[in-house]
């Protein structure tokens, strides 16, 4: 197995230092070769690079391809919005030799050069594919007896001719991987839609994005779950810090939001503080509480 880069990107450093532990610890515990992507820069953003200027957007996401080209490793992003910006430029450079020379000129006066030879992957992809729901469920130590609300979220999924990770209106694979740690991943309405942070909405346009927000956590709120379990730090912060605004409506959900490597972490027995929950803007002692009683194999009450 080829050795990773892994591309922390510019909110999980910033925002979400636990869900970088988290993943660190998680992919030592399953024996995977990685390195951190030295000198990276942001991926850059796909909703706001990519809409004004093309060249520009691939000149810097191709500058963060060309460093893991130097290592010889394929990336692997934490972050939905990374995975998409990051792989798509991939392509399309992989593709068009003149955008791809274009983009070199711009290289060359920094002393780099794009040649297409890494792969771009996200964790709940890799995790997938190259190391199995199987294996990780073999590798869990305290299986986690909570009901979770797998979001998705947009980039994972779509556009579909280029992500190939399976349906995008009823996937199953993430769903997979968080029962492999012994949850339950509660079906409910309007799984697959979007979050309200993505495209620049949350920046541009707040109170739409707080709705489309609100549909989601009240629908996973009426299915029972006892919390969210998502792939991408960007959906986190708008279901985290989102729930903090609502709360100012007096909109009240105190769902708590996890990132799945700190999820898995916490079925590998790291602690909650251990893979950062309580850096959290949401923080549930109630969650948490049980989360204790399952590491220390206490039945849990009902």
């Amino acid at each position: 197995m080829k050795e990773l880069s892994l591309f922390l990107g510019c909110l999980i450093p910033n925002r979400y230092p636990g869900i970088e532990k988290a993943t660190k610890l998680v992919l030592d515990r399953l024996g995977i070769k990685w390195s951190e992507l030295k000198e990276a820069s942001c991926c850059p953003a796909p909703g706001v690079f990519r809409s004004f200027d093309k060249i520009t957007w691939l000149t810097v996401a191709s500058r963060n391809l060309a460093l893991a080209e130097e290592k010889d490793t394929d990336i692997l992003t934490i972050c939905n919005g990374c995975f998409s910006s990051l792989m798509d430029a991939n392509n399309i450079l992989k593709n068009d030799a003149v955008l791809r020379d274009e983009v070199n000129s711009h290289l060359k006066k920094i002393g780099k050069e794009y040649t297409g030879t890494v792969e771009v992957r996200h964790i709940i992809d890799f995790l997938y594919k190259d190391i199995g729901a199987h294996k990780v469920r073999n590798a869990i130590e305290k299986p986690l007896e909570v009901r979770a609300a797998v979001h998705y979220g947009c980039h994972l999924l779509k556009p579909t001719k280029d992500r190939k990770l399976g349906g995008a209106e009823c996937p199953v694979f993430f769903d997979e991987l968080v029962e492999a740690t012994g949850a339950v991943s509660v079906p409910y309405e309007g799984k697959t839609s979007c979050c309200g942070a993505g495209g620049g909405v949350r920046s541009a346009m707040l109170e739409t994005s707080l709705k489309m927000t609100e549909y989601k956590l009240e629908r996973m709120k009426k299915a029972g779950v006892d919390c969210i379990v998502d792939a991408c730090p960007f959906c986190h912060l708008q279901y985290d810090g989102g729930q903090v605004e609502l709360a100012k409506a007096g909109k009240t959900y105190n769902l708590p939001v996890i990132h799945y490597s700190q999820f898995l972490g916490l079925a590998f027995g790291y602690t909650p503080e251990e893979v950062g929950l309580h850096l959290n803007a949401i923080v549930s002692p109630g969650f948490e509480e049980k989360i204790a009683s399952i590491q220390k194999g206490n039945k849990l009450l009902e």
